[in-house]
């Protein structure tokens, strides 16, 4: 089965189309600044192989539909085209971050489920109307193909109360859902599967803490598989220091800046969203720039590493209460699969609770799925690469399968 994978945003598009026979991605891209004077498409045929090729254009792309039609015009292209026509595509499977306490599985698309993620664009404003647009699009260009919704909220469904409810007035969950989601489901679900299969154990019996690490950061407490507390919570502000997001912040902070500086709430939520995080405190967000900031002598980037691997230790500790028992500690995505220092100082200090990390593993150049834990750690320190497109078409495929 041919499925392709669609992550659309509020202005963007990125997919990947997969061959489920064999798991390979055919080709995959994105489409960027929908609506904007210029936009840009960057497409890239049987990526990672021995005959990678690049397409890139960059014109006016006005709304989703034209982006679609692009997307569709480059898989289908007669020279380069990755298949001949689109009935070769047997299946959509739509990323959507926010499911609400609605959604607790992946589902078949219908005018039920448009509804209700309708219904959610409150709790999801940033994300949930491109997701519509996306599916709508789809819907229309498609319109006999199988399309499935695979949720980011999905696998942190599996928390108990004490961990998703906050301590607010219980009037609050009833009336507007307040409380913890999660998100980087998706991604949490793919490594936790594939960290148990490296550790030959079965997934149902597996606890980890999953850490994954990126310019939106997430760390999840896997008991026998299953989520049970993760460190976002109604919207993807809260928990570790990111790239332009505070993480963890005293709610206090809102109306102090509303009335020692005159900002509205929506310009709160810009500057902790947007300018807070790594930007916030060094002025660069991208850890490249801040590694090379320390090298030169700058104190404030060397701040912002100090306070998210501090960040990062305290929730690794708190977890760990959570659990009692922990087979690996899982780093994963951009920052967590790449970065050694990131996870040097994520580690630092927590030998006493048997995470040791081997100085030389931790440096080495590799890719795949690795162990760089020292010999003697009581717990396994490991890294695996995320791949949450795969993880949308599997349960694509799961969903669609006949029963």
């Amino acid at each position: 089965m041919n499925v392709l994978v669609i992550n659309s945003g509020s202005s963007s598009i990125k997919y990947q189309l997969l061959d489920m026979r064999t798991e390979t991605v055919m080709c995959s891209g994105a489409v960027e600044r929908i609506g904007e004077a210029v936009g840009s498409v960057t497409h890239k045929i049987a990526p990672g192989g021995d005959t990678e090729d690049w397409i890139s254009l960059t014109q006016p792309i006005a709304d989703h539909e034209e982006g679609m039609h692009l997307v569709i015009g480059l898989i289908t292209d007669a020279k380069r085209g990755v298949v001949k026509s689109l009935d070769e595509i047997e299946a959509i499977g739509h990323r959507i971050v926010q499911g609400g306490d609605i959604f607790h599985a992946s589902c078949r698309v219908d005018d039920r489920v448009v509804d209700e993620l309708t219904k959610l664009i409150p709790l999801g404003p940033v994300h949930n109307p491109g997701h519509l647009a996306g599916i709508r699009v789809s819907r229309q260009l498609f319109p006999q193909v199988p399309q499935v919704t695979v949720f980011d909220t999905v696998f942190h469904q599996t928390m108990p109360p004490r961990a998703y409810m906050y301590a607010l007035p219980y009037e609050l969950y009833e009336e507007l859902k307040v409380r913890r989601y999660g998100f980087h489901g998706t991604s949490h679900a793919y490594v936790t599967k594939e960290a148990a299969r490296f550790l030959g154990k079965p997934v149902e019996e597996v606890n980890l803490i999953t850490v994954h690490l990126g310019n939106g950061s997430s760390m999840c407490a896997v008991q026998n598989g299953k989520s049970v507390d993760t460190s976002m919570g109604l919207t993807p502000l809260e928990g570790l220091i990111m790239g332009t997001r505070c993480g963890d912040a005293d709610l206090a902070i809102y109306p102090l800046l509303g009335a020692e500086k005159g900002l509205s709430i929506s310009e709160i939520n810009d500057l902790t969203n947007k300018q807070s995080g790594f930007k916030g405190i060094c002025g660069k967000n991208d850890m490249r720039d801040i590694h090379e900031a320390v090298a030169q002598g700058d104190s404030r980037a060397r701040l912002a590493l100090d306070m998210f691997g501090y960040r990062n230790r305290k929730y690794i500790g708190s977890y760990l209460a959570v659990l009692g028992r922990v087979d690996a500690i899982v780093f994963t995505a951009g920052i967590g699969e790449n970065d050694p220092v990131a996870r040097e100082l994520t580690c630092r200090g927590l030998e006493h609770l048997g995470i040791k990390l081997d100085h030389d593993r931790n440096l080495a150049p590799a890719r795949g799925a690795r162990d760089i834990a020292a010999s003697d750690s009581a717990v396994r320190v490991l890294v695996i690469p995320t791949n949450e497109e795969l993880e949308i078409a599997r349960q694509t495929v799961a969903v669609l399968k006949p029963s």
